[in-house]
């Protein structure tokens, strides 16, 4: 059995998502003074989970979130990330760099709605979407080869103590499965990955997981709730079992979905409208 910890985080707030503009891949604009306190307050809440990868969009505002989340970490602030163009956010095209409202009447001329329709340049959702799979495969197979490398001799017999695989879900999230005996630690993973990515990117990504590889999703959590865009700096956390290193058939669990309580005592202004 080959199981690991997946958890992601849109970015923090961008001067163009503040004003509800579509950045898309062709703006990579910097986050904002308010992106860069949520990216801190989310370093704080996850500043007790020990990762053993991190992985982030190769766009601006995603790699300073993803600095800002492991300079507040207190086990992994060394920790290499690695950047990658298959977590961009959607292409959007012709509207990249445009109000949101001028994508409605896009679409709206088109006879169609947001998010399915494709303005001229950009992605389809099935192109996102087969993005995000070709990226999870990546993941599935790297957990793989290092149970297959040193079988067992991850996280489950390093001797780390347990304080450094506490993980914060069990206070502001639902029932979910990291927890074990009550005490808000983690059981055995092969890696705990870290994966900063885009608002609209992710929702296509999780919609994967439920459509096609049947996520298991918390019991109280609402269709609209699942369709939404996350904030800025909201966190999602899976937890992904291989049995005996199949590829073809991960069990993933959600525990937490979009998840930002952590931007709470940051101010009312930081907790960003869910604009993609």
């Amino acid at each position: 059995m080959v199981r690991f910890g997946l958890t992601v985080v849109r970015h923090g707030e961008t001067r163009y998502n503040k004003d509800k503009i579509l950045q898309g891949q062709g703006v990579d604009e910097p986050l904002s003074a308010t992106g860069f306190r949520q990216a801190d307050a989310a370093g704080v809440f996850l500043s007790n989970v020990k990762f053993t990868h991190v992985f982030s969009s190769d766009l601006l505002r995603a790699k300073q979130t993803a600095t800002a989340i492991l300079g507040k970490n207190k086990f992994c602030r060394d920790l290499e990330i690695k950047y990658d163009a298959r977590l961009r956010e959607r292409k959007y095209g012709v509207a990249e760099g445009r109000p949101l409202a001028d994508l409605k009447a896009m679409a709206k001329d088109a006879g169609e709605q947001c998010p399915s329709f494709t303005p001229s340049g950009g992605e389809t959702l099935d192109e996102v979407r087969e993005r995000a799979r070709d990226f999870f495969e990546f993941l599935c197979q790297l957990a793989v080869g290092l149970e297959q490398r040193e079988p067992g001799a991850s996280s489950r017999s390093s001797g780390t103590p347990k304080e450094q695989f506490v993980f914060p879900w069990t206070n502001h999230c639902s029932e979910g499965e990291p927890s074990s005996e009550g005490s808000g630690s983690s059981k055995i993973l092969d890696a705990n990955i870290l994966v900063v990515s885009h608002g609209a990117y992710m929702r296509n990504w999780i919609g994967y997981f439920v459509s096609d590889l049947n996520c298991t999703l918390p019991a109280n959590l609402t269709k609209s709730q699942l369709s939404s865009v996350s904030p800025n700096t909201g966190v999602s956390h899976f937890v992904v079992k291989l049995e005996n290193g199949n590829l073809s058939k991960p069990e993933i669990t959600c525990v937490c979905l979009n998840q930002d309580s952590h931007l709470v005592d940051v101010g009312v202004e930081c907790v960003a409208s869910k604009v993609f």
